[in-house]
């Protein structure tokens, strides 16, 4: 059986073509299929469209509390699969729903544990294919797996690896990240990307920094050694920078020391800065364990709404 999860967040232009389109493309596959759409506290009329699919073929919604953001909406939808492959879609429908049968079939034809996928020709604004190209880099260096395209959310997984990302229990995650700590067979296959349907993104820039530093502090001790390097590095230069000034003071005289006073403000900046930052860094792990010891749940479940 397939499970199809799609997070949904103000999307209410995009639901009735999504459907339609990903119930076609379930249908041509020749399986089982259930249909899980999580409303992620929509604010537009999303929920009760959504209702309006219930009594469809394997439709199920699940309402959620409050927004909670994209990957916590995905944990509360792996929490009720009933399929023994799943797989995630966005509601914006730049994924091609057409897509979904490829997944599940690279899935059965190579034994693969996660699928992942390529997108092709993207269609995003070069504001958000940098910052996109800075998370695939830093998650192959964090994880070690070297797959080209982190931030699609196209992606299919066996349930087994489903089952533990959603008992692992972390207060915030970055799924596709997670997956590789509960699966050894994994893949991508390119896929087609296009222009947003309707409405507009739902990740800023800033929501695009704090994905960044989920996922450093939630799979890397790297940026704590960073720190470590760093304040060692500091503290050589300032000692070697202390016994240049004394050499130069004794050769050149106390005239020469008075002129380098700008020199001496600009060094105070340097390490003032550069402790800030060391205080930021540190300030995301505390704040990480703070969120992990109140053990509040990643989501709250409202109501299943189901045929």
């Amino acid at each position: 059986m397939i499970s199809v999860v799609v997070p949904v967040y103000n999307e209410e232009k995009n639901l009735p073509l999504l459907m339609d389109r990903l119930e076609t493309a379930l249908r041509k596959a020749g399986q089982p299929y259930e249909i899980i759409f999580v409303d992620d506290g929509s604010r537009d009329d999303s929920l009760e469209i959504l209702k309006g699919f219930v009594g469809r073929a394997g439709v199920r919604v699940l309402e959620l509390t409050r927004n909670y953001g994209q990957h916590s909406a995905i944990m509360s939808g792996f929490s009720i699969v009933r399929g023994d492959i799943v797989v995630t879609i966005d509601a914006d429908l730049q994924n091609p729903p057409e897509e979904v049968p490829a997944l599940v079939r690279t899935m059965a034809e190579g034994n693969y544990e996660v699928v992942g996928t390529v997108r092709e020709m993207r269609k995003d604004t070069i504001f958000r294919r940098i910052p996109s190209r800075v998370v695939n880099a830093m998650t192959r260096r964090i994880t070690g797996i070297h797959m080209s395209d982190w931030g699609c959310m196209l992606r299919a997984y066996r349930r087994e690896v489903v089952d533990r990302m959603v008992e692992s229990q972390e207060y915030s995650t970055f799924i596709p990240a997670l997956a590789t700590l509960f699966a050894k067979r994994m893949t991508e296959i390119p896929v087609g990307h296009e222009q947003r349907h309707a409405g507009t993104s739902k990740y800023n820039m800033w929501q695009l920094m704090n994905l960044q530093f989920d996922l450093l502090t939630s799979f890397s001790e790297f940026p704590l050694r960073v720190l470590l390097y760093m304040g060692t590095g500091m503290a050589v230069l300032g000692v070697a920078f202390g016994a240049l000034l004394v050499v130069m003071r004794i050769v050149y005289g106390p005239g020469w020391a008075a002129q380098g006073i700008f020199t001496l403000f600009a060094v105070l900046f340097f390490f003032v800065g550069a402790l800030f930052f060391a205080l930021g860094i540190m300030g995301q792990y505390l704040g990480r364990i703070y969120h992990e010891v109140r053990k509040r749940p990643r989501f709250t479940i409202r109501k299943l709404h189901e045929g």
